[in-house]
Parts: structure tokens; sequence; C-alpha cells
């Protein structure tokens, strides 16, 4: 474990999870990532701000090499996984693995066409899990954790499409949380829900990260400010500032900022 310092607010020391270095991504030649240092603190929340296309998902897609699906993407810098200093972006260290350790969930719901059941338990086949009375007990676990068991337990074989919106997004998350990961990334996943169904995974969120580092990109600034314990400010490919959310909505420190938050762009 490593004591935060430096770029991360120092008023409450904090345990960092992961550190990113001097990171740039390259989608071909043009240069979509720069030169980003950013901290970030274990079983918090970090949320990631700014205007569209500033590389908000960009850097999110980072953590779990979700980039290394397409050709001619290029990484430059570190992104540090604690506390065994692993490089993510290291070329030995296998992607698939990291994608187990740095689960992640999407703009939009994306359960497999298969049945409840087998959608959380495929990260764990994947693993070579194929006890059944352990794969039925993790399963189990994962489904609580994303507060869906209760209205499942009786349709674990009815297939994934078949629950409501709000429930395939929580579904998402209990198959993100089945094979335990250290971190969780959740990319804009209430911009496709009605507020009823949005209140239900911020409450998650809030009770998710007692268990698990979380960062979540959401364009929406109201969000970042209920569901986030740090918020980074992105344009143009840069992080412009990072702090506790509090801060950086109350008085930040940057003028482009404040800009942003008060609605002058973006």
């Amino acid at each position: 474990m490593v004591a935060i310092i430096g770029t991360m607010p120092s008023a409450e020391p904090q345990t960092v999870k992961s550190e990113v270095k001097d990171l740039n991504f390259y989608y071909g030649s043009y240069h979509a990532l720069k030169h980003i240092t950013l901290l970030v603190a274990e079983k918090q929340v970090t949320a990631v701000i700014g205007p569209s296309g500033c590389g908000k998902s960009t850097l999110l897609r980072c953590f779990n090499r979700m980039h290394d699906l397409y050709p001619g993407n290029r990484y430059g810098g570190e992104i540090i996984l604690y506390p065994d200093r692993i490089d993510i972006l290291g070329s030995q260290v296998d992607p698939i693995e990291i994608r187990m350790r740095v689960g992640m969930v999407f703009q939009k719901p994306n359960p497999f066409p298969k049945s409840v059941y087998e959608n959380v338990a495929y990260g764990l086949r994947v693993r070579g899990l194929s006890r059944r009375s352990e794969l039925g007990d993790k399963v189990e676990q994962a489904l609580h954790g994303a507060a869906l068991w209760d209205e499942v337990k009786d349709r674990l074989q009815d297939q994934a499409y078949t629950l409501s919106g709000g429930q395939q997004q929580r579904l998402c998350i209990a198959r993100a949380l089945a094979t335990d990961p250290e971190i969780l990334l959740f990319d804009e996943p209430t911009s496709a829900l009605d507020p009823i169904a949005t209140a239900r995974i911020e409450e998650l969120i809030a009770e998710l990260k007692e268990r698990v580092t979380i960062i979540i990109v959401t364009h929406n600034m109201q969000q970042a400010a209920r569901v986030s314990d740090f918020t980074a400010f992105m344009y143009l490919g840069g992080l412009v500032e990072f702090d506790k959310t509090n801060q950086i909505f109350k008085a930040p420190s940057n003028k482009l900022t404040e800009e942003y938050i008060t609605g002058r762009f973006g």
C-alpha cells in the first residue's frame, strides 16, 4: 500500500489503488490522451467529467486494455495497479486477466444472449471455475452485490433480455462483480435509464465502494457531485484539474474548470 502524495489532495490520507503515469494514447496517428498523470484512491469513487470528445471514455478503457481489441491503437506511459505494482499496459501482462481484475459496465446494458445465470457465470467459467455448487454460490453472491438477487432468484434460467433496462444494467454489474474485481469502471452507466433506475444504480455505486474501487465517466455533473469522492476534469485529451469533488464543484482552482461546471461551455 502507498500513501497518496502530490497529485491527490492531502487533507485526508488515502490509499492508492492505481497510479496513472504520463499516459498517452493514440488512435493510429491521432493523439487522444496527452500526458495524463492521476492517482486513484482505493475504495473511493473517482468521477471523470468533461465535454464530449475530451478523452473521458478513452482514458477509462485504458484501465482494462479495451483498446487492444482494435488494430492501430497505441499506449504510452504506465498505469500501475497496487499493491502488487503491475503495469496494466505492460507488454507481458495478459489483457484478459486484467479484465477480470478491472471490470467494466458500459453506457447501454449489454447482457450476453444467454440466461441470467450464464451471464453472471461467464467470467467465472473463463477463469476455470466449473464446480456447479461453487458457481452457484458465486453467481448468487454477485447478484446480491448488484442488488438484483431478490428480483431474479426465480428467473435464473430466463433469457437476460427479458429483464427491464435497469435490471439488465444491474445484471451487467453482477457479471463484472462475479470475478471479484479490484476496480470497477462505469462508462455513462445511467444515460440510457429512467430516473428511478438511475437512482437505484447511484445507490448501488455508494454501496459498492465499500468493497471495490470505482471510476465513473459521466456527462451529468449533478451525478458526479452526488456519487464521487474525487473528480477529474478533462479537456482536449488532457487533465485540467483533479481534486476532491467538493473542492472541484465549490471552488475549482482552474478557470476552465469553473467555466465548464457553471455551464459556460461544453
